[in-house]
């Protein structure tokens, strides 16, 4: 199973340099992935029948229970034959569908193609965590295969709609699953299946987020708006995903999770109304529109509505109904959007009020399109009708809610067989008035698909019998009934065929009457799906401008004093409702004096930040409550944290510096009274209740502490530091994700500097030729020529000359040209020390940004280019990149971050180690160097030249220099 999914998503990856080399007959080497599955699932058909399954299974995330588990049973059986077959026909189809120039075809064959093998996954999947990641795939893909035509404004629209609508229905899909995995303590379909757990008020909201996702899928009233306009797609998308695939799968994962969950209460209210109620509309919008692909796609939304009613309905008949009319709407339906396309191809148009004639100018095409059509209309002896006899069956021996459910699919029938004769009078029919429209000739290899989707609704009504034993294996999950409904074509005269009769004399009635009707349906206002989701962004849209304009009031004050608020609030309901104190041991002031002394200095800094009122003293005061963190860290016997605290800090304090040289020297205006008033209290407020929880945190420990045990582990992994085997080990994925979202944050703060281009802070001394350094006085703007006389012939530092002499700090430049090489040695003994001492890539990292960070101080940007010629994004990328790829080189031992180490000898250095952690490591290093550089770069060199530009613009004319 495994293989055949992974050769689809390889070929797809394939299809681009495919189709540029044998153009639109790629198509055919593309379809041998899924007809190697329809094979395979045909040799499989003895064993699904006989209740046989065969599965396959990769622990995923073992510790929460979560797999890639893949399970083929009778259900499976029949959505994999209808998801490689069909799939297998569109593929062929589309070779005569495309030219070999049609735009983007290696990416349409490529994503086709990739659809497909997410689809088999999904109806495969046995774990819900995974079936859930392959339905977001088809959605994936199918954004992207409806929205092909992506130069057309429709076909956009109708891809991010549809994307909207199911994502929607996807998210509250997987709350649902999280919820029932963690109530039946499984996440294997099979076993909930098999022992569903209690139907308690969380199984309840459960089912109805999932069955949320599953009608979004299925595009089921109130979510069907999105189907019809996906109609933009290419026809052979609406024939496959539209007619037998993506729309089935929300059918499929009722008619699964059916058997366990049809008598909560919430199941069968919502699937039988919805569904009766989708079927109606569904069936009434399609007598009203002229477009062929249209009218099949309200069709469509109907049947949907149909088949969600019988597997939803919650008894063996009517489960048996449900896999018959799937077989049959997945036939017929793919046929008919086949032949529209050929219509389209042929003539030019879908549009059945200008088509005529067609039928006589391509006979073999029009009794293609007849024969799948008696199938949808239920006429016997088709497979359509042995279904649809069976689903009257069902429900007219069900109980009193099944008796109005058979009216409404008695109704929806009825309208059922309009629609279908609708569109074949339409696309076949001579019409009075109107002239033959011009048919081109249709290829037998164009034509043999749908002729043989066509073929098979034929051969399969008398011969339901070879199919009976596959949908009886499914239906057999459900209790089964004293006289148990068998599959057949004739079952005498009786009610049922009665039923079938009315839908088949009122469909012609309202055929007949088809101006009328048309003419009645459009007086009505049927708001069209367009109008309808845009009316819905409109109002999410409202709804979030007032939501953020009330929140969102751009007063850091505000923002705090909300953070705050509900941090107290939420400590204080645990407090008061828990009491953790009670047994608490009494709180330890300090363990030694120099901690007391400490604290007490760190809180006043703290508090004289609130009476200075220059910024620089309020950046010094705040720098030294993070060195006395620090040196608390170094009092209480923790070394590597008070390094990289030291570090921090230091970096943080010149990065305040730099933001400085662009803000007033004094804070704004005192805080009024009133606002001092509401904000102290707030402020106490927080403090005292952060301090009360962490003592009671501390206090009320109901576990032994972890300490000893990752003392013990350090030492199997061959580690003395304890704290940098955490960091690279035992807790290697919280590193991994704070450093993503360092990234993203220097990513952000750089954005927001650079808002043009990156490369204004990037010019290095060799491009100032002919070109002037600056000096900044009171009044004017001075240069000193690059080369001139006055200029030294040479400096402690390669961009010294660049400064103007009163800008210049020659001691500076001599220490910086002292220490840069050191300070980089330094932090790479740090990163390599981590093993047995404190260090580690992280303050590593810091220490080689705050080495060019003193090349920036005492030569200015161009030296800061000097220093580092290459682009931060490469640390950074490379960074991530080697983290990531430490990370997945676990997978190999089947774990993720799994370390390895090798040992080998040196002549002259003698035996070594070196593991996967420090390779994690030294990504860490490169990516928190990145960081730093391209902060120092945006608030640094950039701000530089925002600077220079200024005094520019403020110079006299003919003044001595010109800024840069």
């Amino acid at each position: 199973m495994i293989t055949l999914i992974v050769c689809h998503f390889a070929l797809a990856a394939c299809a681009a340099p495919l189709v540029r080399r044998l153009g639109r007959r790629a198509f055919l080497v593309l379809a041998l992935p899924p007809a190697a599955t329809t094979v395979w699932a045909v040799t499989e058909w003895g064993g699904a029948a006989a209740g046989r399954s065969v599965t396959w299974t990769w622990e995923w995330i073992p510790d929460y229970g979560v797999s890639l588990a893949l399970r083929l049973d009778a259900l499976a059986e029949l959505m994999v034959l209808l998801a490689a077959g069909v799939g297998t026909l569109v593929l062929l189809y589309c070779a005569s569908y495309f030219t070999d120039d049609s735009p983007r075809l290696g990416s349409f064959a490529g994503n086709l193609l990739a659809f497909t093998g997410a689809m088999l996954a999904l109806v495969l999947a046995d774990d819900l965590i995974s079936l859930y990641v392959f339905w977001e795939l088809t959605t994936v893909f199918s954004y992207l295969l409806i929205g092909h035509g992506s130069e057309r404004k429709q076909n956009r629209r109708s891809a991010l709609q549809a994307l909207t609508v199911t994502t929607f229905g996807g998210l509250a899909m997987l709350i649902g699953f999280l919820i029932l995995g963690q109530a039946a303590g499984t996440y294997r379909i099979s076993a909930i299946v098999a022992h569903p757990p209690e139907a308690t008020l969380a199984v309840s909201v459960a089912v109805a987020l999932v069955l949320c996702g599953a009608l979004s899928k299925s595009a089921v009233w109130p979510f069907s708006l999105w189907l019809p306009n996906a109609m933009a797609a290419p026809t052979p998308v609406s024939a496959y995903l539209h007619a037998t695939a993506m729309v089935k799968a929300g059918v499929y994962l009722v008619a699964r999770l059916a058997p366990a969950f049809a008598d909560v209460p919430l199941w069968r209210p919502v699937v039988l109304v919805l569904g009766g109620a989708t079927m109606l509309l569904g069936g009434w919008r399609a007598l009203r529109l002229n477009d062929l692909k249209l009218v099949l796609a309200y069709g469509t939304v109907s049947q949907l509505g149909f088949l969600t009613v019988l597997a939803g309905a919650g008894n063996r008949d009517a489960a048996l109904a449900a896999v018959a009319m799937l077989l049959g709407h997945a036939l017929f339906k793919a046929a008919l959007f086949l032949v529209t396309g050929i219509v389209d191809h042929a003539t030019g148009t879908r549009d059945l009020r200008r088509l005529s004639g067609v039928g006589r100018a391509s006979p073999a095409l029009c009794a293609t399109a007849v024969l799948a059509a008696a199938s949808m209309a239920a006429l016997p002896p088709f497979l359509g009708f042995v279904a649809k006899e069976a689903a009257f069956d069902a429900l007219l021996h069900g109980g009193t809610a099944d008796r109005w459910v058979l009216a409404v699919t008695v109704a929806g029938s009825v309208l059922t067989v309009a629609y279908t004769l609708r569109f074949v009078w339409g696309a076949f029919a001579r019409k009075p008035g109107v002239e033959d429209t011009p048919v081109h000739r249709v290829g037998p290899a164009f034509l043999a698909p749908p002729a043989l989707l066509a073929a098979a609704c034929l051969v399969l009504g008398p011969g339901i019998g070879w199919t009976d034993g596959l949908l009886s294996a499914y239906a057999d999950t459900f209790p089964r009934p004293a006289h148990p409904f068998q599959l057949a074509l004739w079952h005498g005269f009786g009610t049922v065929l009665v039923l079938s009769a009315v839908a088949w004399l009122g469909g012609a009635v309202l055929f007949a009457g088809r101006t009328t009707v048309t003419r009645l349906s459009r007086r009505i206002a049927w708001p069209t799906a367009d109008r309808v989701f845009g009316h819905l962004l409109l109002g999410l849209e409202r709804l979030a401008l007032q939501v953020t304009g009330f929140v969102q009031r751009g007063s850091l004050s505000v923002y705090l004093a909300t953070t705050l608020l509900v941090m107290i609030g939420g400590q204080l309901a645990v407090l008061f409702t828990d009491r953790p104190w009670d047994g608490a041991a009494a709180p330890r002031l300090w363990d030694t004096p120099l901690q007391g002394a400490t604290a007490v200095l760190t809180c006043a800094a703290a508090l004289l930040c609130l009476a200075v009122s220059r910024r620089m003293k309020a950046v010094v005061l705040a720098g030294l409550t993070g060195y006395g963190t620090a040196l608390l860290f170094v009092v209480q016997g923790a070394p590597d944290l008070a390094l990289t605290q030291f570090c921090v800090e230091t970096v943080s304090m010149i990065v305040f510096v730099l933001v400085l040289r662009r803000m007033p020297v004094h804070f704004q205006e005192s805080v009024s009274p009133w606002r001092r008033a509401v904000r102290v209290p707030v402020a106490l407020g927080g403090a005292a209740t952060l301090g009360v929880a962490l003592w009671v945190t501390a206090a009320a420990r109901v576990a032994p502490p972890a300490g000893a045990a990752m003392v013990e582990e350090s030492a199997d992994h061959g580690l003395k530091d304890v704290v940098a085997t955490i960091l690279v080990d035992l807790r290697a994925w919280d590193t991994m994700g704070e450093s993503a979202v360092l990234a993203a944050a220097a990513i952000g703060v750089t954005s927001l500097i650079y808002v043009h281009r990156r490369s204004e802070a990037d010019m290095r001394r060799g491009e100032l030729l002919g070109q002037t350094a600056w000096s900044l006085n009171a009044t004017s703007l001075t240069g000193v020529p690059q080369g001139y006389d006055t200029a030294p012939e040479r400096t402690w530092l390669a961009a010294g000359s660049t400064l103007a002499p009163e800008h210049r700090s020659v001691v500076f430049e001599v220490v910086a040209r002292l220490v840069f090489h050191p300070i980089l040695v330094l932090s790479l003994y740090l990163l390599f020390c981590a093993e047995n001492m404190p260090g580690g890539g992280f303050v590593g990292g810091l220490v080689a940004g705050l080495g060019l960070i003193t090349r920036y101080l005492a030569g200015g940007r161009f030296e800061l280019a000097e220093a580092a010629p290459l682009q931060p994004g490469l640390f950074t990328g490379l960074g991530l990149f080697l983290s990531t790829g430490v990370a997945l080189l676990g997978l190999a031992n089947g774990t993720v971050l799994h370390a390895w180490t090798y040992h080998g000898h040196l002549p002259v250095f003698g035996d070594f180690h070196i593991g996967t952690p420090v390779l994690f490591d030294c990504g860490v290093y490169l990516l928190v160097l990145g960081v730093v550089l391209d902060i120092v770069r945006a608030l640094g060199a950039k701000v530089d030249r925002q600077i220079e530009r200024a005094a520019g613009a403020l110079a006299p004319a003919g003044g001595g220099g010109t800024g840069r």
